[in-house]
Formats: C-alpha cells, sequence, structure tokens
C-alpha cells in the first residue's frame, strides 16, 4: 500500500546514531506492530501516536496492517523520542502528508494524546553529537527540546508546540505555482513551527563567594592552588570548622568555561534530563550524598547514561564524609580520576562519557569527629581512629593532590576574622595562571604526564634536592612525587615564575602530610 520512511536520531552515551523509522501500511487484518530493538516507552508509542493522531483531527488508518521498523534493528531505542517520527511515518504512508519532503529533516518529539509535543532528554547532546559528525542535520523539536539544542550552533534547529505544526509544514500543495514563480518554497518560511536562532546566554554568575568564610587562609590557600592547576582536594577537619562552606565555593574560583567545554558540559546534563539554559556556562558542582552507589557515581543502566562523576566534568565533584561513603564506590573514582573518562560496558551496548573533574572531599579526622581539636576532647581510641581513617584506601589518597587540615577557630577568632578577598580577586590570579600553563604546555598542571613532565617543570638544582630528600624521608610513591611536584609547579604559576624554586616545593610538601600525622 504505502511506504515511508523518516530521520530520526537514538542515544548511546554522548553519540547519537541515526534511527530510520520505516513505516508500511498494507492491506489485511487492521494491526499496529512495532519492531526494532524497542524499549517500553517506545512500544507504548502506539497507543499515544493513535491517539494524538485522531485528537488532532487527522485520519489514523485503522483498517490497515501498519508495521513500524526502527533501523538498525540491532541499536537498543529507550523513551518517547520516537512517537513524532512514528506518527509523520503513519501520516506520510497514508498520503496526508507529502513524504518526499520529510527526507530533508530529523525529527523527534514525544507525543501527548491531544498532540502536543513534549520535550525529550538529550536535545543538546544529539545536536552536538551532529555537530562533531560534521553532518549539516535540520532538527525539528519540541519547542523547550529546541531551545535547548539551539546553544550548539551549527545544527539548524526549528520547534513546534504540536503535532499540527508539524504537519502543516508537510500538507501536499494541490495547486502548481506559477511559471516564474520561485520554486521548493523553505518550510520554516510558513506558520506553525518556528526556525529557533542559536541562543547567546552569558555565564550565570556564581551565588556563593569565598569572602563569606572567616579565617581558614592555609585551606583557602589550598583551594587557590587546586583551582590554579586542577588538583584534587582533601579537606579533613572536625565537625563545623567551614570544609562544606569552602568546597561550595570553589566553582567561582574556576577560570571561564570554553565553549566547547560549556557544550560538553550541557550535552551530559541534557542526557540526564538536567539542563537549565540559566546554568549556561556555570562551572558544575556535584555533591552526592554519601548512601550514592558505585553505579550512581560512574553511570550505568541500561542504556547507559551518566553517573555524577561525568555530571562533575568541566567543575568540581564533592564528596562530603568521604569514609562513609561505600568502598566500592570510592574505588570505582580511581581510574576516572587518571583518564578523565569513564567507560560503562554491558552485554549489548558500550557507552563512554567524558568525566574530567576535580574532586573535593571532606572527611572528619575520627568517628567522633574531634580527634586533635582544642575545643573538645576526642574519646576515640588509636586504633578507632586507624580504622576510620583506612577506610579510605591508600591508592585513592595517593590520587588526590592536596590534603589540607582545616581546624576548628574559636569564637572570638572566628567573630573578629575580618572578611578576606572576595571569588572575583582570586579568579584573576587563577586565571592567569592557567593561562600561563596552557601556554607553556597546552593542557593543567595536573594533567602532566610522562616526558612532558620532565619538560615543563624547571626545576632548580636546591629544588630538585630537596624534592628528593623529602621524598625519600617521607616514604612516597611515584605518583606521590610526581603529584608534589605538579603542585609545585602550580604554586610557581601563581607566583609568575618560569622556575619552581626551592620555597615552591617546601609550600607543596605541607600538603601531602599523613593523615594520622594531621
Amino acid at each position: 500500500m504505502g511506504l515511508a520512511l523518516v530521520q530520526s536520531r537514538a542515544l548511546l552515551g554522548l553519540d547519537a546514531p541515526a534511527v530510520t523509522v520505516e513505516v508500511h501500511l498494507a492491506n489485511g487484518l487492521p494491526s499496529f506492530t512495532l519492531v526494532g530493538l524497542a524499549d517500553v516507552e517506545v512500544k507504548e508509542a502506539r497507543e499515544r501516536v493513535r491517539a494524538a493522531i485522531v485528537n488532532a483531527g487527522l485520519e489514523f488508518p485503522n483498517n490497515k496492517r501498519i508495521t513500524v521498523n526502527l533501523a538498525p534493528a540491532d541499536l537498543p531505542k529507550d523513551s518517547g523520542r520516537f512517537d513524532l517520527p512514528i506518527a509523520l511515518g503513519i501520516l506520510a504512508a497514508s498520503a496526508q502528508i507529502e513524504a518526499a519532503r520529510l527526507a530533508d529533516y530529523e525529527f523527534a518529539g514525544e507525543l501527548s494524546l491531544t498532540g502536543a509535543l513534549r520535550p525529550v532528554r538529550g536535545a543538546l547532546a544529539t545536536a552536538l553529537a551532529l555537530q562533531r559528525q560534521q553532518q549539516r542535520a535540520r532538527l525539528v523539536l519540541p519547542s523547550e527540546s529546541a531551545q535547548e539544542a539551539a546553544f550548539v550552533p551549527a545544527i539548524e534547529v526549528f520547534g513546534a508546540r504540536h503535532l499540527l505544526d508539524v504537519v502543516q509544514q508537510f500538507i501536499a500543495h494541490e495547486a502548481q505555482p506559477a511559471a516564474g514563480a520561485e520554486q521548493d518554497a523553505e518550510p520554516d518560511d510558513a506558520a506553525g513551527w518556528q526556525r529557533v536562532e542559536p541562543a547567546s546566554a552569558a555565564a550565570a554568575p556564581q551565588a556563593l563567594d569565598l569572602r563569606e568564610v572567616r579565617g581558614q587562609m592555609q585551606a583557602k590557600r589550598a583551594l587557590e592552588i587546586a583551582a590554579a592547576g586542577a588538583h584534587g582536594v582533601l579537606m579533613v577537619g572536625p565537625p563545623g570548622s567551614g570544609k562544606s562552606m569552602l568546597a561550595q565555593r570553589f566553582a567561582g574560583l574556576l577560570p571561564p568555561m570554553s565553549d566547547e567545554e560549556a557544550l560538553e558540559a550541557a550535552a551530559i546534563a541534557s542526557l540526564g534530563g538536567r539542563f537549565a539554559p540559566e546554568h549556561w556556562r556555570r562551572r558544575p558542582f556535584a555533591a552526592p550524598h554519601h548512601t550514592a552507589s558505585s553505579v550512581a557515581l560512574v553511570g550505568g543502566g541500561s542504556p547507559p547514561r551518566p553517573g555524577e562523576i561525568s555530571h562533575a566534568h568541566g567543575g568540581s565533584l564533592f564528596l562530603d564524609e568521604l569514609p562513609e561513603f561505600a568502598r566500592s564506590a570510592l574505588e570505582a573514582l580511581r581510574e576516572p580520576l587518571e583518564t578523565g573518562r569513564i567507560t560503562i560496558v554491558r552485554a549489548a551496548q558500550r557507552a563512554e562519557f567524558p568525566a574530567r573533574f576535580q574532586l573535593l572531599a571532606a572527611m572528619n579526622p575520627c568517628p567522633c569527629g574531634y580527634w586533635g581539636s582544642r575545643q573538645r576532647v576526642c574519646r576515640c581510641t588509636p586504633d578507632q581512629v586507624a580504622r576510620y581513617q583506612a577506610r579510605i584506601s591508600g591508592p585513592l589518597l595517593d590520587r588526590i593532590d592536596l590534603h589540607v587540615e582545616v581546624a576548628a577557630l574559636p569564637p572570638e577568632e572566628l567573630l573578629a576574622a575580618p572578611a578576606g578577598e572576595s571569588s572575583a580577586e582570586v579568579r584573576e590570579r587563577v586565571s592567569a595562571a592557567r593561562a600561563m600553563a596552557l601556554q607553556r604546555q597546552g593542557v593543567a598542571n595536573h594533567l602532566l604526564q610522562g616526558a612532558q613532565l620532565d619538560a615543563h617543570l624547571r626545576l632548580l638544582p636546591e629544588a630538585l634536592v630537596f624534592a628528593h630528600k623529602a621524598a625519600a624521608r617521607l616514604g612516597w610513591s611515584a605518583r606521590g612525587t610526581h603529584r608534589a611536584l605538579k603542585v609545585a609547579r602550580t604554586i610557581a604559576d601563581l607566583a609568575g615564575c618560569d622556575s619552581i624554586a626551592l620555597v615552591h616545593v617546601a609550600e607543596a610538601l605541607q600538603y601531602r602530610r599523613a593523615l594520622m600525622q594531621a
């Protein structure tokens, strides 16, 4: 009877593999069959599409045998994003709209029973994948999703609110254009849908300022170094000393995001349904509860979705009460901290997500929280303290560049402490140091590896001798030694020095102390 092809996209990690929606109408017993490795949500599209077409005042071919194939058949499909292309395919196969004109567009959208279009997850991720594949696609999406996808400047995006807004672009023209008239008028010139121009939202300001934290000069200095060199930080101190306040203000110290960083971070948020235009170009800050599982942190599910470490890509991941996290969850962080990516493998599919984040962790020094405190007496035994701190493995601690003690300030000192520097003032120094590192080596200091590390450290002779003696006496691993030298490189950059002096190495050593020495 009738055959129609409509183009759409699936989601697999940050990729958007093409899906062809093939609709065939034939004579026979009336039925509606959907094939092509469709998930439950996709199979439910049969009832949504039927009701949407009827309630929109269009004709549903109830007396036909309808077969819908989502090709390729071995690619898993999920969510309601295929509702709109399935409905258009049925209308094209029944000759209610022109099938040939659908080939120039790709469609995605969930249909309500009234025919209204609802937003779909991952619109920006789809647009970014098309841009990276250098495909000149024209996306037709629900209006909310179109506003999201328009942040990718190279993709042509159209937004519609109802099925009829899309259908009227492709209704067959009964009258032929007069001789000499312009042929092939563009569908976006007609009423119905609207072309969405690339958004140019400014970076949203951070609401929290470092000036609000009184005292804690050493901890503030450690955060400045961490921001300048993309290092991880572990803060150890009693309850109420200000560890969480410092971590929540860390994102305001980071330099502005580049276009590529902003798009990639927004694409990951789009995959999880978390994207908000007001957060455009704002550094992500993820703070999962300590009961989070390893799957919640690294991602998973079927199809695989990003976890908290990927949602923190380009920003910071804050793990408060670090020893309270499950051991398996903490150990799952080791590889992403080194590689900056997480690969989730399932029997039928494989997805890779970026996970280049800065780890911020906070913990109490003992179960009661007051070991070494001057204000309250700790009643924990040395064995209890050792067991509590041993919940964090040595390999994970070795991957955290800065270990800083955040002591509780006496009330009189806290109230009398003057306001410190603002986040904007610190961010200027951080941006200058980060720019110096990028100009010198192309990456942040934390990412220096191998020969690149040897080439750009530029240790003065006395600093090199001092570093060797300190590493031998403190029993550091090769990784720990290299990470201390990377911190020294960042300290030198903040001071505007081309070479690493002894004073820079000495300050870096203060941030590699063992916990039991705190």
